[in-house]
């Protein structure tokens, strides 16, 4: 299998790209992997090898342009040419860690969408307190949502838990402001009564507050509602990882007790990092289209690789594409 990788995008682009990237294909010895970017900065940090090759183009979307604008001026950007190597067969799946919305426009006008999928859905495996982490969608490539859609998004996350995260009869959950059938908006009201007709196990409503003890193996809702949580839980545990560090670093009594837990600390921070589980894959596509975290290290970018070569051997878009028609 073949997989093409922005090695521009990201806050550590290029080096840790194509550390991760080299991790991966000594991993695996089914994948071989396409490089775009600018080849005299990739040189710098590839060592030869026979699965890895380089597609050279100096051009780059940032961080900071407008997702839409990027995508269609940037013709020649490593992303641009990364998807529309996807989209003409070139390559099975592509990653990137770069701009979140010029992927997101990419993947939707150059890769296309699923035949009966309404709007594609961002979607990462967050961690939970047992380590076994659950996925969430949408989380941002949709910012409103009609029923059907999360009921979409429900058929296309349980297809991923089952054939990816190798959960049998995977649980679906509506995240809603109680657990009650007949709490929430109506947009929530309409959308848990869809998912009560589709082949699904679904287990009703689940409260934001529960969503970290696993209560589902997959967690729906709407991208604008879905984004607002992952923000929260980052900067959730970002302050508590900062006034750990405060209180450790106090005094030396504190500090000569850091340094007996140091361990257990770094275990805990790993455990909490969703970036061990890969990147957040953009379901509803006609291809795997994975979006590695900005700040990813070759650690993360290799954790993408594997969760995109996953998709593609259990032919994730297809089974989606059946589940969605059994469902019509």
């Amino acid at each position: 299998m073949k997989m093409a990788i922005d090695a521009m995008g990201g806050d550590h682009a290029p080096k840790e790209i194509i550390l991760g990237t080299m991790k991966a294909v000594e991993q695996f010895e089914d994948i071989e992997i396409v490089l775009y970017g600018d080849e005299k900065q990739i040189r710098e940090y590839l060592v030869d090898h026979a699965r890895i090759s380089i597609v050279h183009t100096e051009e780059v979307i940032l961080g900071t342009d407008e997702p839409v604008r990027a995508v269609r001026k940037k013709k020649q950007a490593s992303m641009v040419l990364m998807a529309q190597a996807v989209a003409n067969g070139e390559a099975d799946g592509c990653i990137s860690a770069g701009n979140t919305g010029a992927l997101m426009t990419a993947g939707l006008f150059i890769v296309g969408r699923i035949d009966g999928i309404d709007r594609p859905a961002l979607a990462p495996t967050l961690p939970t307190l047992d380590g076994k982490g659950f996925l969430m969608l949408d989380l941002g490539a949709n910012v409103d949502a009609k029923p059907e859609h999360l009921a979409q998004y429900a058929i296309m996350g349980s297809v991923y838990a089952e054939k990816v995260r190798g959960i049998q009869n995977p649980k679906v959950g509506l995240l809603n402001i109680g657990t009650e059938d007949k709490k929430g908006n109506e947009l929530s009201k309409q959308a848990f009564q869809q998912m009560k007709e589709i082949k699904l196990n679904f287990v009703g409503n689940v409260e934001s507050r529960n969503i970290l003890e696993g209560p589902a193996d997959v967690i729906v809702t709407d991208g604008f509602t879905g984004n607002m949580v992952l923000k929260t839980i980052e900067g959730t545990a970002s302050s508590i990882f900062s006034l750990l560090k405060t209180t450790f670093t106090s005094s030396l009594k504190s500090k000569i007790a850091a340094g007996l837990v140091k361990n257990d600390l770094k275990e805990l921070k790993n455990m909490m990092d969703y970036s061990e589980y890969g990147g957040a894959a953009l379901f509803g596509l006609k291809a795997p289209v994975v979006k590695a975290h900005g700040s990813s290290n070759s650690n993360a970018l290799f954790n993408a690789i594997r969760q995109t070569r996953e998709m593609i051997k259990h032919d994730v878009v297809n089974t989606i594409k059946e589940a969605v028609n059994q469902n019509k």
